[in-house]
């Protein structure tokens, strides 16, 4: 069954660090985009940070400089290091993957807080 799973959110201080993962139960990985949405409370879905097949990059200007999306094909995985993380940063973040069809994961909570 193709799936993606996110882990790694949790609870950070303002001025913290993250780091998402997000692992792709999906033939031919290498072949999707894969992306990272986030959803605030009240706040409709937004894209955070995409990375093509060919590794090309397109951030969020809300979170460049302070977040950085990666893929390691080899293990089916992405990955969204956070940075300098602030309170409009609460999310539930989503993995997202494109080829042809779109597949989501069921989202992880990530709660900037002191």
């Amino acid at each position: 069954q193709m799936q993606l799973v996110e882990s790694g959110g949790g609870l950070v201080q303002p001025g913290g660090s993250l780091r998402l993962s997000c692992a792709a139960s999906i033939s031919n990985f290498r072949l999707y985009s894969m992306g990272w949405y986030r959803q605030g409370p009240g706040r409709p879905r937004e894209l955070v940070a995409v990375i093509a097949s060919g590794g090309n990059t397109n951030y969020a200007d809300s979170v460049k400089g302070r977040f950085t999306i990666s893929r390691e094909d080899t293990k089916n995985m992405a990955y969204l290091q956070m940075n300098s993380l602030k309170p409009e940063d609460t999310a539930v973040y989503y993995c997202y993957a494109a080829f042809g069809r779109e597949l989501w994961g069921k989202g992880t909570l990530v709660t900037v807080s002191s």
